[in-house]
Parts: structure tokens; C-alpha cells; sequence
């Protein structure tokens, strides 16, 4: 039995997390197959846009305690080493992910919905970092939350382990948007629309320009930000960019197949 499951349309591949009796906790299995579905985005030209979502109440329960609850510390290390690869390729990827999410989040999931490069959960889903309760840290996933949280937050939520509504994650910085379930696919098709409307090397180049390392001293920043900003108008597709904008026309990678917001 798949514990995700996979459907492409219109140039976005919707990844379903279906665990719903093991409340889609990263197990073994489920966290193999997730990958997998990643690597089938990244290697799939025809697919631009990524979601991410759930069957059931539970978007993720994060860790699968029965798995890691084992004296065993390689299958420890092994979850451990893949969560971290299932971000990784998250951010590495080209191509943007979008998460509907429909259940509530906690610990590992937490993550999940944050490493999202824009996420939706419904306002009756909560949220919490209840690692510190079963006598463990928010370790891996503190490197996606973290960036996008004020510190007293963290240092809050951490070590209290509450849980929180999806209204209070968004005001974290950890999602986008909290909306009731019933506008949950009109907001996600908005979104996935404005997405589709996006160049697609512009898009990974944006993702990635979100993602970076703000080390740089402000000149090193302004003189690789211009170099880059320099060589994207001088590209091929900046110029049909610019040309179709002041020729009132679609860009050639604009489809004229849109999302139903009301889907």
C-alpha cells in the first residue's frame, strides 16, 4: 500500500500524503516514497508547479515514534539523514511547492509545512513543536523554521511544546495563509495561477534568491544582486518577457489552460 500518492494536470503534480490510520507521520516508507515523488517534479519538464497535501485530519503527526522509538540507531540515523534530504530537495528543487494544507501540524510536520515555498492551511488546523514532550528537539526541521521565525518565537515555542492555531503560524512566519476550508482550493488555484503566469527559469531563480544567505556585506551583496540582474535581461526569455508585455500579448510560457479557482 502507497503511503503518497501522485497526479499531474495542467503542469502541477499534486503530492498526496494518504498514511491517514498512521496520520501521515514520517515513517520509513512514507518519507522514501516522498522523495520519490520529488525526484519525479524535478525530472518531469512538463510539470512547473508542485502541491503538497493530505487525505485525512492530520497533514503531518511529524516522526513515526514506533519507528524511532527502537534501540536501533542506524534506522534512527536513517530517518534523520532523509528528512534532512527531503528538505534539501524541497529548496534545491527548480520548481516551486505549494502546500494545501488540510490537517494539522505538528513536530516534524511543522516542518513540512514550512519548508513549503508558499503554504495554505485551513483555520481549524493546529500547530505546535511538541518535540520537547516526548524528550527530543526540533533539530533537523529548526533549519527550514528557524530563517522564517522572530527568535522570542522560537525560544517560546520550542520549549513550551503548545500547540497553536494556524491563525498564530502564520503571524510566525512559518506558513502564508490561514483561510476557512471551504476557499482552501479557490486560494491555493490563485496562487498556483500567478505560479503558472511566472517564467520558469525567473521562478527558480527567485526561489532561490528567497532561500539565500544574507552573509554577504551589503557591497558584495549589491554587486552580485546587479550581476545577476544584469545576465536575466540580457536572456532570451526576458526579452519575450518585455516584448510581450509592451505587445499587450501572453508570454510564450503563459498557459492558456488556468487553474479553476473554484476547483
Amino acid at each position: 500500500m502507497n503511503f503518497v500518492t501522485t497526479a499531474t494536470s495542467d503542469g502541477v503534480m499534486t503530492i498526496t500524503l494518504g498514511d491517514v490510520e498512521g496520520r501521515n507521520t514520517l515513517s520509513r516508507q512514507l518519507l522514501q516514497e516522498l522523495i520519490g515523488a520529488i525526484d519525479d517534479v524535478d525530472a518531469n519538464s512538463d510539470i512547473r508547479v508542485a502541491v503538497l497535501t493530505n487525505m485525512g485530519n492530520v497533514f503531518c503527526a511529524g516522526a513515526n515514534l514506533a519507528e524511532r522509538s527502537t534501540k536501533d540507531v542506524d534506522d534512527g540515523e536513517t530517518s534523520a539523514v532523509n528528512l534532512a534530504a527531503l528538505f534539501q530537495r524541497i529548496q534545491n528543487s527548480f520548481k516551486p511547492f505549494v502546500g494545501r494544507i488540510a490537517g494539522h501540524c505538528v513536530a516534524g510536520g511543522v516542518g513540512l509545512a514550512a519548508v513549503m515555498d508558499i503554504s495554505v492551511a485551513i483555520d481549524t488546523a493546529m500547530f505546535g513543536f511538541t518535540e520537547v514532550r516526548v524528550g527530543v528537539v526540533p533539530a533537523t526541521i529548526s533549519v527550514v523554521c528557524l530563517p522564517k521565525m522572530r527568535q522570542a518565537d522560537a525560544q517560546s515555542s520550542f520549549l513550551r511544546g503548545n500547540r497553536f492555531p494556524a491563525d498564530e503560524a502564520v503571524r510566525m512566519g512559518l506558513i502564508n495563509h490561514s483561510v476557512p476550508l471551504e476557499t482552501l482550493d479557490a486560494t491555493v488555484n490563485e496562487i498556483l495561477n500567478d505560479l503558472l503566469a511566472g517564467e520558469p527559469h525567473a521562478i527558480a531563480v527567485a526561489k532561490q534568491l528567497a532561500l539565500q544567505s544574507t552573509s554577504h556585506s551589503h557591497n558584495e551583496a549589491f554587486a552580485k544582486m546587479a550581476q545577476l540582474s544584469n545576465e536575466l535581461f540580457a536572456s532570451e526569455e526576458a526579452h519575450e518577457g518585455m516584448n510581450a508585455y509592451l505587445e499587450k500579448r501572453p508570454a510564450s510560457w503563459v498557459s492558456s489552460i488556468k487553474v479553476d479557482k473554484e476547483k
